[in-house]
């Protein structure tokens, strides 16, 4: 009896170290600890930009400020709501996009944590009718630090662009952005 007993006991302990092994993230099975700064995170969202002052078809220094929503993946199955404040200044920018901008974004998670961004470069392409501008810099504090970041937001083209950026100017935009901070 003691025989079949010592091998359940053996077993049941072999699942879960191997459970345990299996359920935690890459590069920390071994370790038994978790470092939020090293997770990669991807978020998703609605995302609302002001241009000061107005964009128009002539490049120049403009301030963005782009308030986002967004839902957040910090850890393997777990997901978090997150808001995102970016303020920068284009020296370039007009209807056809932001050229070199110099913009920093602050990521507030509903569990507490933050990241703290600074873009320093990005590129503006325009595709059937909506506008794509990606940027790409590095996490400065908090959650990531260090971690290479890109942000993605699809624009969509406002119906009457032509007379906008013609008369009074571009004021604003709307659209879905992708927020990933890589390892």
């Amino acid at each position: 009896m003691t025989g079949r007993r010592g091998t359940a006991v053996a077993l049941s302990s072999l699942v879960l170290v191997g459970s345990s092994w299996l359920g935690a993230p890459a590069g920390l099975a071994d370790s038994g600890r978790h470092d939020e700064h090293r997770e990669p995170v991807l978020c998703v969202g609605d995302s609302d930009s002001e241009y000061d002052p107005p964009l128009t078809l002539v490049p120049r220094e403009t301030r963005v400020h782009t308030e986002a929503r967004y839902t957040c993946g910090v850890a393997p199955g777990r997901t978090v709501p997150a808001t995102g404040s970016l303020d920068g200044v284009s020296p370039t920018a007009s209807c056809d996009g932001l050229s070199n901008p110099r913009i920093t974004e602050t990521v507030a998670y509903a569990d507490g944590k933050q990241s703290s961004i600074v873009y320093t470069s990005g590129t503006t392409t325009r595709l059937a009718g909506a506008v794509t501008v990606r940027l790409s810099g590095q996490v400065t504090k908090g959650r990531g630090e260090g971690q290479p970041t890109h942000r993605t937001v699809v624009l969509a083209l406002p119906t009457e662009l032509p007379t906008e950026c013609l008369l009074s100017g571009l004021r604003g935009n709307s659209g879905r952005a992708q927020l990933e901070i890589l390892l």
